[in-house]
């Protein structure tokens, strides 16, 4: 597909096991961050508003798989890529990579929803969302 986004992130001290290296759950919550990250660069956020509707973006399936270790201090790069949309949901995946050695990939799908009374709906993605996506 086409939207990619990129950012570096350094393991910190607190997500690493006895033996220095990243935690496998630290990198589900890195993926978190750089969807995050991706959504703020494109103007908006995973809960936002699209005129009088709030939506969010819950998770419906991640996984990731692991190459080799990430340790205490080594900076990542981690690359955000739009691999499907579609009519209600959007599928990342996610480069984890210590200089040119692949660490981890990461996929998340996502389901756009309205909140309506405290309740995920899900509905199409919005035109300006979805052009996004594709950009």
């Amino acid at each position: 597909m086409a939207a990619t986004f990129q950012t570096t992130r350094r393991v910190q001290f607190a997500e690493t096991d006895m033996a220095g290296i990243l935690h496998f759950a630290n990198y589900y919550r890195m993926m978190e961050e750089v969807e995050h990250a991706f959504w703020r660069s494109k103007g908006t956020s995973v809960l936002a508003r699209n005129g009088a509707q709030e939506i969010s973006w819950p998770r419906v399936a991640a996984s990731c798989e692991f190459s080799a270790p990430a340790r205490f201090e080594d900076e990542l790069a981690l690359m955000l890529s739009v691999v499907k949309v579609s009519n209600r949901s959007v599928t990342f995946e996610i480069d984890f990579r210590r200089d040119e050695t692949r660490l981890a990939l990461g996929r998340v799908t996502a389901v756009c929803c309205a909140i309506v009374e405290d309740r995920f709906q899900p509905i199409p993605i919005p035109g300006d969302l979805r052009g996004m996506l594709e950009a």
